[in-house]
């Protein structure tokens, strides 16, 4: 479904990818694991076009996206839905103006339809009886699953996640894990997770992937990750101050 081959990318002096090769296969959960600042959020903003990278390619259902024209990316965008960091909701509109709002721009649905479609994707997060409220109305945990609501409300095939646990609670983190692995099985999405934590990527990931020095170092199933010998892993999954990974 997804297939990055060299991906470079660097800011001025600062090589943030050198040389990504990762692939995603079609209904795969894949968390890429890896330290602050290491250019985990840069390769997510590739895989939907946000940024041009200076070397490489990234394929999206066999379709080489790198190079695409505006209105020939758009198309394979749309085969996305992101839940970014911080919900990302519009602070002036409602519940359901938020969850509505790639349906007004990607669809050509009824007014019926697309209250159906948001009424249908806040039921699948848990939530009833919120359309009317405010972002600001809302919990840490609850703007989640907002985001998530309007991500998933024209069935996108491939969701990405950015830090999807940051800034809740153990327990709503918990709960976003568990609606992650909702959408997967009910509707086979193809997943990619960004995350440093390690509870969620084992509770979610089919195969977790570490992104250290701008490539990525190992891929392997949580079991294989947690027995992995390399150092790096080593010290990044248990969280060691000590270790060959500079904590300065």
């Amino acid at each position: 479904m997804i297939r990055i081959v060299n991906l470079q990318k660097a800011f001025g002096e600062n090589a943030v990818l050198c040389g990504v090769n990762l692939t995603i296969e079609r209904g795969e959960t894949m968390v890429v694991i890896g330290q602050s600042g290491s250019g985990k959020s840069v390769l997510l903003k590739h895989l939907i076009g946000l940024l041009k990278p200076d070397a490489g390619e990234v394929y999206i259902d066999g379709v080489e996206i790198t190079r695409l024209g505006e209105d020939d990316l758009q198309g394979t965008i749309r085969k996305f839905g992101m839940l970014f960091q911080g919900a990302a909701l519009f602070d002036s509109m409602t519940v359901a103006e938020n969850v509505r709002f790639g349906l007004d721009r990607y669809t050509r649905f009824t007014e019926a339809e697309i209250r159906r479609a948001v009424a249908e994707s806040l039921a699948v997060v848990g939530l009833g009886n919120v359309e009317n409220l405010m972002p600001h109305e809302l919990s840490g945990g609850m703007k989640k699953r907002v985001g998530l609501a309007r991500a998933i409300a024209y069935r996108p095939e491939i969701m990405l996640y950015d830090e999807p646990s940051t800034g809740i609670d153990p327990i709503r983190a918990d709960a976003i894990n568990e609606l992650i692995n909702k959408l997967k099985k009910e509707m086979r999405v193809t997943s990619v997770v960004i995350t440093h934590d390690m509870v969620s990527s084992y509770k979610i990931a089919d195969k977790i992937a570490m992104l250290y020095q701008g490539r990525i170092i190992e891929v392997g199933t949580p079991e294989e990750i947690q027995k992995s010998a390399n150092p790096v892993i080593q010290q990044f999954i248990h969280g060691q101050a000590a270790g060959p990974i500079r904590t300065f």
